[in-house]
Order: C-alpha cells, then structure tokens, then sequence
C-alpha cells in the first residue's frame, strides 16, 4: 500500500551536511529548492506556481538583456546557490555579481555554489510566501556583502529596497525601479510584474 506524506509549504529540518553533501542533495533533487540557514538548518522549498514562475523569468530578462548590453557582470537566475560569509545557503529569485568579483572565484567554486554574496539580489513574494521571513532574508543578504536588494511584494503593491547602512525604503506600486550606482543604466519595468 502506498502512503503519501504531505509536506507544510516551507520544511525545516535538522540535518548536518557537509557542503559537498548539501550540493549533491541539490543536485539529485532537482524538483525541490533547497536553502540552508548559517546553522545547518536545511529548508525545503516547493517549486513556484506558474503565475509567479513567469513574473520572475520576465525579471530575469530584463535584467539578462542589461547585463548583455553593458558586460559588467554576471547574472543568475532562482535555481542558483550561493554560499553567503555567514554560511548560509541561499537562492535568491535573481542574482548578479560584478565580473571582477566573479573573475576572482576559482573554477571549482564557480561551479558548485560560489562562496560569495551577490551585489545584487531580488526576491518575488508568492502568495504561499510570509512577509517577514522574507524581509529577515533580504537583511541577511545585506548583512552578508549584498549592496542593493529589492523585495517585490505583489500581494500588498510594495517594493521594499535593502541598502547598506541604510532604513529599509518602501515604495507603493512604482512603475520603474533603477538600479542605482550597483546596476548602473538598469531600469525594471513593474507594470508588467503588477
């Protein structure tokens, strides 16, 4: 007889992996996002829905064709793991990382998930997905290097933006956001996120 185990949205569990462990279950499982927290918590994450999956591909471009025009770095898309200094795990919904900084990893941790905190991250809310953690993920990526993220939180109209050093800022429902000095030229178009 056959049981099937039904999972909460987000699992959270105690297992102690080493790093090359930890890859090679990301790596087996392709179907499943993993993060690890900075004190080996592993938490398992359900793919995104459609709707979600599709907004987050229509960043991903926009910020792929900048990227292509300017060569000043390298982007990376939600199924990309990287190893913040705290040692955390993590995917961010999309990455980019300045090419110098990028040309300084050695081959063998550009492959397997590179021992570096992006310069740029953004996170898309899904409607399965808690406000707060979110918001305490994207203050750990600034605490660990990241210089500019972005929190998309369609559900309520927001974008929430994370600086170093700086009081988070909270826009309501702006059309465009610029990336600023990290992103130089960058302009995200939302109406279509919206």
């Amino acid at each position: 007889m056959n049981t099937t185990i039904t999972l909460p949205p987000h699992l959270t569990l105690n297992i102690n992996l080493t790093d090359e462990q930890f890859f090679q279950l990301c790596q087996n499982n392709r179907d499943l996002k993993f993060e690890r927290t900075a004190s080996g918590e592993l938490i398992i994450m359900p793919p995104t829905g459609s709707d979600t999956g599709n907004r987050n591909f229509d960043i991903a471009v926009e910020l792929g064709i900048w990227n292509k025009q300017t060569k000043l770095g390298k982007g990376f898309d939600s199924s990309t793991g990287f190893k913040l200094p705290n040692g955390k795990d993590v995917s961010p919904d999309v990455a980019w990382i300045k090419k110098e900084r990028w040309d300084s990893l050695t081959s063998e941790q550009q492959y397997k998930f590179a021992p570096i905190a992006p310069d740029f991250v953004i996170e898309l809310r899904s409607p399965s997905d808690n406000l707060k953690p979110l918001q305490e993920k994207m203050q750990e990526y600034i605490e660990n290097g990241v210089k500019l993220g972005w929190l998309i939180d369609r559900k309520q109209g927001k974008i929430f933006i994370y600086r170093p050093g700086q009081v988070v800022a909270e826009l309501d429902h702006p059309q465009t956001l610029n990336g600023e000095d990290i992103l130089p030229g960058f302009v995200l178009d939302l109406r279509e996120i919206w």
